[in-house]
């Protein structure tokens, strides 16, 4: 780093610079004034601080997730594991940092969440565009949800192209059919703005790698990581029912859905389903 930047007038070995010309390199980089900058809480109610520092930082969880599962689909379509499998195992370690942002809101009762909650107007998580990037990785399509963006065009543009894109799954599953497994070609060609269904002959797929691991070694880790992702994206969905339960009961959510019931309804779609139902026929 040139005196252009900085002025180092620490003699002391060792010791960090303490003077620069403009802001620092940290905050050039991380941008943290700007993040911090972003909380403006709408009552006086000391708990809404809480619940916005944890929605924003959820948020920021699901864009590396997003990065990490279309850095691994696009390996996969390049029949790049290594690539795939690193971005995999990266992606499990920040799901299990995504669900622990719960801990803040787990424990809310009705008094405190009902303390700013009217904030919210029609605000809802379900709202989140990036978390319906990360449900459409998963293969869980769905073009009624890419409605509510049309009113922020470059958000409604992204989710409608990755509508159009194969999955991470369905990218799994075409790299499983190159391997020489008997992936269905109707399931191959499938339409992938729909969402994904079931199918008999996957879950064959699946059998065959898991009742013989020495031959597929490399698939079994394959799907142990895909089984991570789903284990922990369906852990997800319970905390969030759980914590929706312990904080407003049975209430009408602020999006206009009916809340805990529409959360219960959506909360066991299943994730890579086929991995799960195949290991009853090892």
């Amino acid at each position: 780093m040139t005196d252009s930047v900085r002025t180092q007038t620490d003699s002391r070995v060792g010791d960090p610079h303490l003077k620069f010309r403009a802001a620092t390199p940290y905050e050039d980089y991380v941008r943290a004034s700007v993040l911090s900058s972003l909380q403006q809480p709408l009552t006086s109610d000391p708990g809404e601080m809480a619940f916005l520092v944890t929605t924003q930082v959820m948020e920021l969880w699901f864009t590396l997730i997003v990065h990490e599962w279309r850095t691994a689909r696009d390996g996969l379509a390049k029949d790049d594991l290594e690539r795939a499998m690193d971005a995999l195992r990266r992606s499990i370690s920040s799901q299990r940092a995504l669900n622990d942002s719960w801990r803040p809101l787990a424990a809310l009762t009705p008094a405190q969440f009902n303390g700013f909650r009217a904030a919210f107007g029609e605000a809802s998580g379900f709202q989140s565009a990036m978390y319906r990037q990360m449900e459409f990785l998963l293969g869980v399509k769905s073009r009624s949800m890419v409605a509510p963006h049309r009113g922020h065009p470059r958000v409604y543009a992204e989710l409608a192209e990755s509508l159009s894109q194969p999955s991470l799954y369905d990218e799994v599953l075409s790299y499983l059919h190159r391997r020489g497994l008997p992936v269905p070609e109707h399931v191959l060609e499938r339409d992938v703005t729909e969402a994904y269904q079931t199918d008999a002959g996957v879950e064959e797929v699946w059998r065959q790698i898991y009742a013989d691991p020495q031959q597929h070694d490399s698939l079994v880790v394959l799907g142990e990581a895909l089984t991570d992702i789903a284990e922990l994206m369906l852990r997800w969905r319970s905390d969030h029912l759980m914590a929706t339960r312990r904080a407003m009961g049975a209430k009408a959510g602020s999006g206009g859905s009916t809340g805990l019931a529409w959360l219960e309804k959506r909360a066991g779609r299943p994730v890579f389903p086929e991995i799960w139902t195949a290991r009853s026929y090892v």
